[in-house]
């Protein structure tokens, strides 16, 4: 294999080849916005290194998987010389823990040797080639798969071969041939479309045919299939019966000739399959070595995830590519989606069984705010669009009850804000005037002068009609009624403001003709951060499917757009997050909310892992480790994440009777909707399980 250089602005090549002979690990980078492993390839090319970081260590797997795509620099008609390339290639992926390794279409004889396929020679030591790498693969943790032609009989086939632990476990030939443009395989290769049967290699009869997935017995999510270069181009390729009878990973070996164009189309088409299949893709490309006649071959490989492009190599680079999927996902979202059917469609399965190792080094990016886009311009998109989805939704509401007034409790905190902004942008489409909107601020005993100026600056702005309700007084009698002592700021000194604040609303509504809209966002509505009957209820919410992060950007998104209210708006997210209920010092906010529950990003990603891709603690514990292991020690994210989980049970009495809200994301709690949990349903079992994690810190 060549020497793969490390991109310049982690460290030079002698500072890695120094570093390499200290340790024996790979070494992770990123680039390019994917994690991968750069291998030092030299006559000691087991000497590599991994930067490595502390890190809490899961007891198990976790549910990931370490792939490959393969590309070597082969020789045509050389097999000898492709089988060491092959046999060299596995041995350094199989040592930093990569378990399913797919090389490229032919690899062991070359895709571009034309009619030396028709070759006796050639073909019988291809042949000879697989029994070598199967002798090879016994003291090898890794299956790998490769290409090879075989003849059967009269015919020619182009095969992937999979070997593992000494043996081969199947083949399976390319079902749909291109004989186009600058394709003409069908000189040499006939097209499989029968059923399965069996071949005589090596003193053995090897399963034969393209219905054929291969499972592991230890780790039975890790479920296969393989298809070949023109099959995945095709209107329906072999894959989509592969996935139906429950591969969870394909495996393409191809050789892609490289034009303009064909790049982005390859990317966007082994993407788009896997989001369509809910499914691993592993595409590996031939590149250097191939016959430069009439074409170019770019080794372009991906490394692809319902959707999600988790790492490729550039066209030219011709090196391996490797990442770790994650089976756990494109299970559970198999699981929820009730159009993707199963179907036995005669297959046979091949079990194996290969244990897989702890994750080494971690080679997936995890996103802080997996709510949140990174891609500045993405997020400008989404942003626009949401604020439309709110404003739509109330827009209909609106409309079905022949109402024109609005009104909102503005307190100059994050929430109120956003629904106000989405009130105007509403009115603005209807075309109505923002003096129907009735921005009321409803200080009591914790409203400080800051957020009290902010509501009314905002509100003005906006042309809104400001309204100033003071209830000091009314909590006041109410407290004298049911024989509190105001001096005791416990959850009645709280909620007693709250209910009396949300009373205002819902009557003055009422006494004008208007709809009271509701200000509470998704994060809050998890952690139960609300008062029942208070501001947990309302006629209209539209914040309810926006979790607390996206909420600031949607916000300082709209300031961005509007220079008339930016100062304002940026004044508000400059503001700690605070419900306001218990007396500011000195004119000081005292009440944070994320001293009680949380950061709120944290939170949010605890919200995403736990509702969208319904994983163990365990795992949404080790992957909050990854993302802030530089901002939170592993204690904090412990106990953060049993304060989420004991708030989120016992608030579901609260979200079993929500108000009506638009859903924005993937991600919705409506008990009408995506999320049915009894109110009583124990969280026990959790704790306990959380236990287990605390007895390792």
């Amino acid at each position: 294999m060549n020497k793969v250089k490390p991109i310049k602005d982690l460290r030079d090549t002698a500072q890695i080849s120094k570093e390499a002979h200290a340790s024996n690990e790979p070494i992770i980078i990123t680039k390019n916005g994917h994690k991968d492993l750069v291998l030092m390839s030299d006559e000691n090319y087991n000497n590599l290194i991994l930067k490595k970081k502390e890190e809490i260590l899961p007891s198990t797997n976790l549910g990931y998987l370490r792939v490959s795509s393969a590309t070597i620099n082969i020789r045509i008609s050389d097999v000898n010389h492709n089988l060491e390339e092959i046999k060299k290639t596995v041995s350094q992926l199989n040592h930093i823990g990569s378990s399913f390794i797919v090389f490229h279409e032919l690899c062991i004889t070359g895709y571009t040797c034309g009619d030396l396929f028709l070759n006796q020679e050639l073909l019988e030591n291809a042949k000879e080639g697989l029994i070598q790498l199967k002798n090879f693969s016994k003291n090898i943790n890794s299956i790998f798969v490769v290409g090879c032609p075989l003849a059967i009989d009269s015919n020619i086939y182009n095969c992937g071969v999979v070997i593992f632990n000494g043996k081969i476990l199947g083949i399976v030939p390319k079902t749909h041939i291109p004989n186009y443009s600058e394709f003409y395989e069908s000189r040499y290769f006939l097209g499989y479309t029968g059923e399965n049967t069996s071949i005589f290699i090596g003193g053995e009869n090897i399963l034969f045919g393209t219905k054929i997935i291969f499972q592991n017995k230890s780790f039975a999510k890790f479920k296969f299939a393989v298809e070949i270069c023109e099959d995945v181009w095709t209107v329906i390729p072999p894959s989509s019966y592969h996935v139906q009878n429950g591969a969870l990973v394909i495996a393409n070996l191809s050789a892609s000739p490289e034009v303009i164009g064909k790049y982005e189309y390859r990317k966007n088409l082994i993407s788009s399959t896997s989001s369509r299949e809910i499914s691993a893709y592993i595409y590996s490309a031939c590149g250097k070595g191939e016959s430069t006649q009439d074409l170019i071959y770019s080794g372009h490989n991906i490394i692809a995830e319902n959707g999600h492009v988790l790492s490729e190599s550039l066209p030219f680079e011709n090196k391996c590519i490797t990442s770790d999927i994650d089976l756990d996902l494109l299970y559970n979202y198999r699981q929820r989606i009730s159009t993707f059917k199963s179907v036995d469609q005669n297959y046979d399965k091949v079990y194996f069984n290969l244990l897989l190792e702890k994750p080494k080094g971690f080679l997936r990016t995890i996103n802080k705010n997996p709510f949140v886009p990174k891609d500045r311009s993405e997020l400008e998109k989404k942003a626009t669009l949401i604020l439309q989805m709110q404003a739509h939704g109330l827009i209909q509401r609106i409309n079905h009850i022949n109402c024109h007034k609005l009104v909102i409790g503005i307190s100059g905190g994050l929430d109120s804000t956003l629904a106000l902004l989405v009130a105007v942008t509403a009115f603005k489409i209807l075309g109505y005037s923002n003096k129907d909107i009735y921005a009321i601020s409803i200080p009591s005993f914790g409203t400080t002068d800051l957020t009290h100026g902010n509501a009314y600056e905002l509100s003005k702005v906006l042309g809104c009609t400001y309204l100033d309700i003071n209830i000091n007084d009314s909590v006041s009698q109410h407290f004298k009624d049911i024989g509190h002592d105001p001096e005791n700021q416990n959850a009645a000194f709280e909620n007693s403001q709250a209910r009396e604040r949300t009373q205002v609303l819902m009557d003055f509504a009422n006494d004008n003709q208007a709809i009271m809209v509701g200000t509470g966002d998704l994060s809050e509505l998890c952690l139960g951060w609300t008062t029942y009957a208070g501001d947990h209820m309302s006629m209209y919410g539209v914040n309810s499917g926006v979790p607390k992060t996206l909420v600031k950007y949607l916000v300082k998104s709209f300031a961005d757009d509007n220079p008339s209210v930016k100062k304002v708006l940026y004044s508000i997210l400059d503001t700690p997050i605070s419900p306001e209920l218990i007396p500011a010092k000195k004119g000081k906010i005292q009440q944070k909310t994320e001293d009680f529950v949380g950061p709120y990003y944290l939170t949010d990603f605890f919200i995403y892992y736990f509702l969208r891709r319904n994983y163990t603690l365990e795992k949404i514990f080790y992957l909050a480790n990854q993302a802030y292991k530089d901002d939170l020690s592993p204690k904090e994210i412990y106990k953060w994440l049993e304060s989420f989980i004991k708030r989120f049970f016992a608030a579901q009495f609260k979200r079993s009777c929500l108000p009506d809200g638009v859903k924005i994301g993937s991600v919705a709690i409506s008990p009408r909707g995506d999320w049915r949990m009894p109110s009583d349903a124990s969280y026990q079992m959790y704790l306990t399980d959380l236990e287990k994690i605390k007895a390792k810190l």
